[in-house]
């Protein structure tokens, strides 16, 4: 069982940034494949950010160049750093583990931008 905790999500104008954390459980974090999802209102789960166990790294193309996925295998933790955010990134958005054939979620984090 892994668990995963997200946070920093909030509110913020358009064109600010915001950076989220995601702590997930176990001594194993290392070999976990990682992702960002999001899901706005009316709208279905989607894929924001990948990073493998060796660091490589995909993004959805509505984020490309503005957001940035990173991982710290010491803190157990994963990041994405989200820079000129638009109000369509609106959305909660979801850390997500691979790990073992299985997949973890955790609870979400809202992220509003609005001014």
């Amino acid at each position: 069982q892994v668990h995963l905790v997200e946070s920093g999500g909030g509110l913020v104008q358009p064109g600010g940034s915001l950076r989220l954390s995601c702590i997930a459980s176990g001594s194993l974090f290392s070999t976990y494949v990682m992702n960002w999802y999001r899901q706005a209102p009316g709208k279905q789960r989607e894929l924001v950010a990948h990073i493998s166990s060796g660091g490589s790294t995909n993004y959805a193309d509505s984020v490309q160049g503005r957001f940035t996925i990173s991982r710290d295998n010491d803190k157990n933790t994963v990041y994405l750093q989200m820079n000129s955010l638009k109000p369509e990134d609106t959305a909660v958005y979801y850390c997500n583990a691979n790990w073992n054939v299985l997949g973890y979620w955790g609870q979400g984090t809202q992220v509003t931008v609005s001014s």
